[in-house]
């Protein structure tokens, strides 16, 4: 089949090569116009868009799908099917039915679970056992349309959202992959999605990343390894909005600080959850790049009664400054 491809993030690139290899032939990328990237504000093209580039297809970044000089463009493809992973915009109805077999999207779970912008994000924060990808046609609501294929994957005790957006990004490629093969040749059939089950997972933003250390361990846990690369975990603090890479509990460390309390010692860095507390990995400082936890305390002179979060506001050190 000839085929365009819509994609714009990192995990959408494994997809374009896996059907740049495959027997039907790819025209075009369609991809989100580059955008300003690095402390210059530097204008970078999408990962598909250099991925596309690279491998010598026609890509194309319009602003916007809805208008009728795009609808023009994608007319004169004449493509059997558009494949679509994490493009990043609304495709209107009159492009929706101007292909023979329609815009087949591969999404990062099982649907009808975590329908929406962020699904691995949603399902490590829930903590769930089993995620998966899932390929469907598009129609006119989010995520709604009748399912073709689906493959699981195990969610880690230590995954990161970007762990688990690596490999579905890789099974999910090859998932896409047997779909279009088998529209191709007739052989796969769409079956409706279940009304039962559905949960959505809308777009994680910077203060969805915040972290409450008043919440259990395991809730912390889970809240940071779901925003880790992006848009990564914070808490405010006297040092400023501190980044945090993942935590590991620490529940026979032999101490309990109260939520949010940090407690070092010349090896690691606690601080108190409502159940116990957590070892931090990481700590970032604005401005400076992150670095252990332990080397990160030994720089910040860490006081008695220091706390990161919102509870942080709660205390005064014994030097009159608010921590």
């Amino acid at each position: 089949m000839r085929l365009l491809f819509a994609g714009t993030p990192e995990p959408a690139v494994a997809s374009l090569k896996a059907l740049i290899g495959s027997r039907h032939e790819v025209v075009a990328a369609l991809t989100r116009p580059d955008t300003h990237s690095g402390r210059r504000g530097t204008l970078a093209p999408s990962p598909v868009a250099a991925a596309a580039h690279e491998a010598g297809l026609p890509v194309l970044k319009p602003a916007s799908i809805r208008t009728d000089e795009f609808a023009a463009e994608f007319a004169a493809l004449h493509v059997d099917a558009v494949a679509v992973v994490a493009y990043g915009a609304l495709v209107g109805e009159a492009l929706l039915e101007a292909v023979p077999h329609g815009w087949i999207n591969l999404h990062f779970s099982l649907l009808p679970a975590w329908r929406g912008a962020a699904p691995v994000q949603a399902a490590i924060r829930a903590g769930d056992d089993v995620t998966g990808a899932s390929t469907f046609l598009i129609e006119k609501g989010l995520d709604t349309g009748p399912v073709y294929g689906t493959v699981t994957e195990t969610i880690r005790a230590t995954d990161t959202a970007g762990d688990l957006l690596q490999r579905l990004s890789v099974s999910g490629a090859a998932l896409l992959v047997a779909t279009l093969d088998g529209l191709a040749d007739g052989t796969v059939t769409a079956v409706p999605q279940s009304t039962d089950g559905v949960s959505h997972a809308p777009k994680v933003t910077v203060a969805d990343a915040e972290v409450d250390f008043r919440l259990p361990a395991l809730a912390v846990d889970r809240l940071i390894r779901s925003v880790t690369p992006s848009p990564g975990a914070w808490a405010m603090s006297r040092w400023g909005r501190l980044g945090l890479g993942p935590v590991t509990p620490a529940d026979g460390a032999g101490i309990r600080p109260v939520p949010g309390e940090i407690v070092a010692d010349r090896k690691q860095v606690l601080v108190g959850t409502a159940s116990g507390p957590v070892r931090l990995t990481t700590v970032q400082q604005p401005g400076k790049r992150a670095v252990p936890a332990a080397d990160w305390a030994r720089g910040a002179r860490l006081q008695p009664g220091d706390r990161l979060g919102d509870v942080a506001g709660e205390a005064v050190a014994h030097t009159g400054r608010r921590v």
